[in-house]
């Protein structure tokens, strides 16, 4: 079965209500998701696998496809940190950036996918 697929009047609700300071998980959780389908959808494939446990994981950007066992390219952060960056107000390169988040593998750079478009 496919993913549910997150409005993007929805998404944008639930971010601009996160960015607001909202912490419940609902709001959290629909942000984050709504932000990692629009990364997929923008930059599709299957070599980078991006997680923001415990909401969402998503393949994404073009390269080789992985089937089986851990991925080879793996970036791992926090919700907050995520849209942080899915957003802007943190850069990939900041250093600050390389202390919140795990990013393994050759294509594990996302500094040319981010922030992320948001519509």
């Amino acid at each position: 079965m496919p993913p549910k697929t997150i409005d993007d009047a929805v998404g944008r609700a639930a971010l601009e209500a996160v960015t607001a300071g909202a912490t419940d998980r609902t709001s959290v959780a629909t942000a984050v998701r709504w932000t990692l389908q629009r990364l997929a959808e923008d930059v599709p494939g299957n070599s980078v696998e991006v997680r923001v446990p415990p909401f969402a994981a998503v393949q994404a950007v073009p390269g080789p496809r992985h089937t089986r066992g851990t991925p080879p390219n793996v970036v791992e952060t926090d919700s907050t940190t995520w849209l942080a960056l899915a957003t802007g107000r943190l850069r990939w390169d900041d250093p600050e950036t390389t202390k919140r988040v795990s990013a393994s593998g050759s294509r594990a750079d996302l500094a040319a996918f981010l922030p992320v478009r948001l519509p």
